[in-house]
């Protein structure tokens, strides 16, 4: 999927109102020239220390398959790509031991300990700044599942909880010693139903949940704060679907009369999952109001195309638009520069940024979600393959997507 875009630049001062974009509805992510190679990039004007983020968790794996990378036909490193293009700031998630006992890997990045000190390394030779993802499970954790992994399963509480917090612990010290020390650490991903189930999950158990959960958290949070070399890491909280006020209100509620000690909190959006803008907005204002915490929209996409780049399904492959934005190279850069410019407007600075992910996931044969041993590790039955490429910043054959620039801002 080769094409030549000609860019257009715009300017996205226009501040949103409510929670519209910055352009009128009648044309909102529509390819609004006559040409069709023609993309309006909007550069929505952003603070000088606003996150913009990309988690490329992938990235090594897809590159020890032969991915390759090019921005204006040539072929570069794709963290120096991102870089040029004003991304300042990587995100790395980590799985404990993603691979079964036979020793075969899991897939989905493979995204061991190594990989996040290369990731993290990477970043740090560019100028960016790092956050580290802890999943506290040997593969995807989100708020479906939140499996153990393998070695903790028969631990008693107290031991899981001694436990959340040696391995904590031994992550940033490994992180250190390879001169590696990141700048914010999630302690979970997706929490909203919890951690190790059954142990940390937040509902339908004894009406404890909350107390076990807040004493796992606890423990990662002190190991972090022990071992982060005077650096005074921040925490991130992390919960999906960022338009449910409810969830989040439950949730912070819960985990803040607990006392659990955090810095930011974090907040997955995909609109086609989670909601309209307006409710995002909403959300995001009443949180900082009543826990007096920053916000980061630690993860989010847009599609560029409705197109399939591999055998296995899209997670979003419908045509028709998204929250008023066109599924096309336009449509994806309206909708970031219009979600950018929603989170920097946000009262007393506290929207901190944006975190895109996985932006270079490219269809190459072997870099897929899961292999079979990784689907018989989580009871999964679905298919093999990459089911993200469509929302990739860049397209199918790893060409830098006009769409990228927004992230340079003005």
């Amino acid at each position: 999927m080769t094409r030549k875009f000609k860019v257009a630049l715009m300017s996205a001062a226009v501040a949103l109102a409510g929670c519209q974009s910055v352009h009128s509805s009648n044309h909102r992510g529509a390819d609004i020239n006559s040409d069709p190679d023609e993309v309006v990039i909007s550069a929505p004007q952003l603070r000088t220390d606003f996150i913009r983020g990309m988690d490329i968790s992938m990235l090594p794996e897809i590159e020890k398959r032969g991915g390759k990378y090019y921005q204006n036909g040539h072929e570069k490193d794709l963290v120096k790509i991102l870089k040029d293009n004003g991304v300042n700031s990587i995100r790395a998630r980590l799985w404990v031991d993603p691979m079964s006992a036979s020793g075969e890997a899991f897939g989905g990045g493979n995204s061991t300990l190594a990989r996040a000190i290369e990731l993290g390394q990477r970043a740090q030779q560019n100028g960016m700044s790092f956050l580290l993802d802890i999943h506290y499970s040997d593969f995807w954790a989100d708020p479906k599942k939140q499996q153990k992994p393998k070695a903790w399963q028969q631990l008693t509480f107290e031991n899981l909880t001694q436990k959340v917090y040696d391995y904590t612990a031994h992550v940033m010290k490994s992180l250190q010693d390879e001169g590696v020390v990141p700048d914010m650490v999630q302690v979970g991903n997706e929490l909203n139903s919890g951690m190790l189930w059954p142990d940390g999950k937040s509902w339908g158990q004894d009406g404890k949940e909350f107390d076990r959960l807040s004493r796992l958290l606890k423990a990662g949070i002190q190991a972090v704060h022990d071992n982060d070399s005077g650096k005074k890491t921040k925490i991130m909280l992390h919960l999906a679907e960022a338009g449910d006020n409810g969830l989040f209100r439950w949730w912070f509620d819960e985990i803040t009369k607990r006392g659990v000690d955090f810095d930011v909190i974090g907040m997955s959006y995909y609109p086609w999952w989670h909601g309209s803008i307006a409710k995002v907005k909403a959300n995001m204002n009443d949180v900082i109001r009543r826990y007096h915490k920053p916000v980061i929209l630690v993860e989010t996409a847009f599609p560029f195309t409705s197109e399939n780049g591999d055998s296995l399904s899209n997670s979003y492959s419908e045509t028709g638009p998204i929250e008023g934005y066109s599924v096309s190279v336009t449509g994806q850069a309206q909708y970031l520069a219009d979600i950018m410019t929603l989170l920097n407007q946000l009262p007393d600075q506290q929207g901190l940024g944006i975190y895109y992910w996985e932006p270079a996931w490219l269809p190459i044969k072997g870099a897929t979600w899961s292999t079979k041993a990784g689907m018989d590790y989580s009871s999964d039955k679905g298919a093999m393959g990459n089911s993200w490429e469509n929302q990739a910043l860049f397209d199918f054959e790893g060409n830098a997507l006009p769409s990228l620039k927004v992230f340079k801002g003005q």
